[in-house]
């Protein structure tokens, strides 16, 4: 896949929720293969572009437009932006009780290629996925996050992605709660993720994943838009600054 094409654009994109308005103008690209960190203070609106870029019916798109793959998906549903390559890896995962890994996995790249992935095949995946995360191999017969800990439903979220290969990976806050081997585990797959050429949006508060997952491009959101762009200097100043020097600029 070409670098420097655009697979995801965001542009002058609104939005509410609860009849707050939080997304102001958002305007943001994603190139194929891409890591890009989006950072910003709490109720800068990270996580609800996340929620919204992956179809959320809670929040209302009031302009703007989302492009993925030079298709307009801004009205499409969520389960239709998954199958064309959309995939979030959430904050907060929740338990599934009474539905277990293995069957939703493959239940879930049924829908999205169409036919059954051969068991043979689905098996020898899943087994090196799991390797790859330090997931034990019981876990597959476990429900979904049930009883998991946090760092439990983190990997979770990432065997999905790595099962699932999706062309955008949104990640939110996948880091928070996360110890340092925890972290280093999840930062391994997130790199596997990338070295199929896929992009990813990294939406963190923190220096510490972007140490082991170094990113192209940095975007700081403020107010629900994007006040500052640059590279790894921008990780520093917030590192040793915080965000107070944003409103000030912004």
């Amino acid at each position: 896949m070409d670098k420097n094409k655009k697979i995801l654009v965001i542009d002058n994109l609104s939005a509410k929720v609860e009849n707050k308005e939080v997304l102001k103008g958002f305007s943001l690209d994603l190139h194929a293969g891409e890591k890009l960190a989006l950072m910003g203070p709490n109720g800068s609106g990270k996580s609800s572009l996340a929620n919204i870029l992956a179809g959320h019916p809670s929040y209302k798109i009031t302009g703007g437009s989302i492009y993925f793959n030079e298709k307009d998906i801004t009205t499409e549903t969520p389960d239709i932006r998954a199958k064309i390559g959309l995939f979030l890896a959430m904050q907060y995962p929740v338990a599934i009780p009474g539905v277990n890994v293995a069957n939703f996995l493959r239940s879930a790249l049924k829908a999205q290629k169409g036919k059954d992935v051969p068991i043979r095949e689905f098996r020898h995946e899943l087994k090196r996925n799991m390797e790859l995360l330090e997931i034990k191999t019981s876990f597959a017969n476990r429900y979904i996050n049930d009883g998991f800990s946090g760092g439990e439903k983190k990997k979770m979220e990432l065997l999905q992605m790595l099962m699932l290969n999706p062309k955008v990976a949104i990640i939110d806050e996948i880091d928070s709660g996360l110890d340092v081997d925890a972290l280093k585990i999840v930062s391994n797959g997130l790199n596997k993720i990338n070295e199929q050429n896929n992009a990813m949006l990294i939406i963190t508060h923190y220096k510490r994943i972007l140490d082991y997952i170094p990113p192209d491009r940095v975007c700081i959101m403020l107010n629900g838009s994007i006040v500052n762009m640059g590279g790894a200097e921008l990780i520093d100043k917030i590192e040793n600054s915080g965000y107070e020097w944003l409103e000030k600029v912004a």
